[in-house]
């Protein structure tokens, strides 16, 4: 009979120990950094090396899931305002909501929530110089045509077949892996245990929404989208690891991401690395010297051969998510973009998905030294 009772108390138990763990989180960086530094790899390790077992996305499945879930549970609460209270039904309803609601918020806070509330990374570990400059237009300049020339030379060492698109002939998700325990080195908290990164299996619907790679906290994996242009593909899987080890913001992962690809060995890692800032430096670049377009054609031009490379998807891999896409892409694109924002929003996130273009910052703090007054 107590157990009974203790068993209907589950959820609102469970309720309210996320409740105090996010008040917890939003009142403390210190305990955040320390649930990510001694907690947060024990789930990764355990739960997320039992979903590891599994050769396809738990998460994609966990999603189609819910949305089936939602549809049952709101077609439920219309029968118990209808007060046709059949078969029981209307008390199933109140559990079924319970648990969920209880299990999603739990859930929630420990895989993702408290991670928003982390010390930055520039606060965790040395950066450059270690203290974050005021960084003026020169530099920002010699960053952006480093970057530049590095990619345009790197286009022209990476593997193609005949079609002129970049191919990878080894197993990229062990390299990823790899390169990402190697930074692990140098940076702590990337050190350890990386679950594989598994492949939606419909990523020509992540195609619609422009999702290269996706984080799932109810299942602890890091997914990637197999349908866009492969250069994406090991920043991608980099970025997606850098939040199991605790590294929810976006700026940060993109970050970690080139650190992890910039410094490998391997041509397309390199490749892959100098693409996923380029587009944010030029912009800035751009900006910065007052949209002048001579001042602009006076520095290293980006190259044919990357501007056809630094792509989302191809023409025919657009072709092939077109042909087989159920919804609209725009009205996708529109709805994920605004759960996107709202997401990062409500985590603290003032600038929302803009903050993905943060990562110049980190990447000027860190060459600073190194670059700077240096390269020409």
């Amino acid at each position: 009979m107590l157990f009974k009772r203790l068993r209907k108390c589950i959820p609102a138990y469970m309720l309210l120990l996320a409740i105090i763990l996010n008040i917890a989180a939003w009142s403390s960086a210190s305990f955040c950094d320390f649930y990510v530094t001694h907690f947060f790899p024990v789930i990764v390790a355990t739960y997320g090396r039992f979903s590891g077992y599994f050769s396809f996305s738990l998460g994609e499945w966990m999603l189609l899931a819910a949305f089936v879930l939602i549809i049952v549970i709101f077609g439920g609460g219309l029968v118990c305002l209808a007060g046709r209270r059949f078969f029981g039904w209307y008390r199933w309803y109140m559990k079924i909501c319970a648990w969920v609601g209880a299990i999603v918020c739990l859930v929630m806070t420990l895989n993702c929530l408290i991670l928003y509330h982390c010390s930055p990374l520039t606060e965790q570990y040395v950066i450059g110089k270690g203290e974050m400059g005021q960084y003026d237009v020169e530099e920002l300049t010699l960053l952006r045509d480093y970057v530049v020339v590095e990619a345009n030379l790197l286009a022209e060492q990476v593997s193609r077949d005949e079609n002129g698109e970049a191919v990878y002939y080894g197993d990229m998700i062990s390299q990823a892996q790899t390169e990402m325990g190697r930074l692990g080195e140098k940076y702590s908290r990337l050190s350890g245990y990386y679950p594989r990164p598994k492949p939606f299996f419909n990523s020509n619907f992540f195609s619609q929404q422009y999702i290269m790679g996706y984080y799932f906290p109810f299942s602890m994996e890091a997914n990637y989208n197999t349908t866009m242009y492969i250069v994406n593909t090991p920043v991608t899987l980099c970025h997606e690891l850098s939040h199991l080890k605790g590294f929810i913001y976006e700026d940060e992962a993109n970050f970690i991401a080139y650190l992890a690809c910039v410094n490998s060995e391997d041509p397309l890692f390199r490749y892959s690395a100098y693409l996923s800032v380029i587009g944010y430096l030029d912009r800035d670049f751009y900006s910065a010297i007052g949209k002048d377009a001579a001042v602009y054609m006076s520095h290293p031009a980006v190259s044919e051969q990357v501007m056809r490379d630094d792509v989302f998807l191809t023409p025919d891999a657009w072709e092939q998510v077109e042909e087989t896409a159920i919804l609209d892409t725009q009205l996708v694109k529109e709805v994920s973009n605004e759960i996107m924002e709202t997401n990062l929003t409500l985590n603290g996130v003032a600038d929302g998905t803009a903050s993905y273009g943060r990562v110049v910052e980190l990447l000027l703090q860190y060459y600073e030294g190194e670059l700077y007054g240096e390269y020409y």
